[in-house]
C-alpha cells in the first residue's frame, strides 16, 4: 500500500489551532501540543466569562444607581421599589446611563418617583 501523508486535513487542523493561539505568549503560539492546551483552556474561560460578564455589568449598574440615588436622598432598594410602584419600566442599564449622561433628568425622575 502507498504511504498516506495526511497532508491537507492535518495541516488544516494544526493551522486552525495555531491561528487561535496567535495572541498567546511563549511557545504556546508556536508549538502545536502546547497551543492545543492553551487554546482549549482559553475557550473554557471564554465560555465561562460570557456568563460572568452579564453579572459584572449588572453589579456595575447597581453600584452606579446606588451612588446616584444616594445623591438624591434615596437608597438603591428604595429607588427600585418606588420605580416599580410608579410603573416606570426602565431597566438598570438605562437608569445607570441616564444617571451618568444626564444627571438633571435622573434627578427629575427621582423627584417624580418621590412624589408618587
Amino acid at each position: 500500500m502507498a504511504r498516506v501523508t495526511r497532508g491537507f486535513k492535518a495541516r488544516h487542523r494544526r493551522k486552525r489551532i495555531l491561528k487561535l493561539a496567535s495572541g498567546h505568549i511563549g511557545t504556546r503560539n508556536r508549538l502545536f501540543r502546547t497551543a492545543v492546551e492553551s487554546v482549549e483552556r482559553g475557550l473554557v474561560y471564554a465560555y465561562r466569562d460570557r456568563k460572568v460578564k452579564k453579572r459584572e455589568f449588572r453589579k456595575l449598574w447597581i453600584t452606579r444607581l446606588n451612588a446616584a440615588a444616594r445623591q438624591n436622598g434615596l437608597s438603591y432598594s428604595v429607588l427600585m421599589n418606588k420605580l416599580k410602584a410608579a410603573n416606570i419600566a426602565l431597566d438598570r442599564r438605562a437608569l445607570s446611563e441616564l444617571s451618568i449622561s444626564d444627571p438633571s433628568a435622573f434627578t427629575a425622575l427621582v423627584s417624580k418617583v418621590h412624589a408618587a
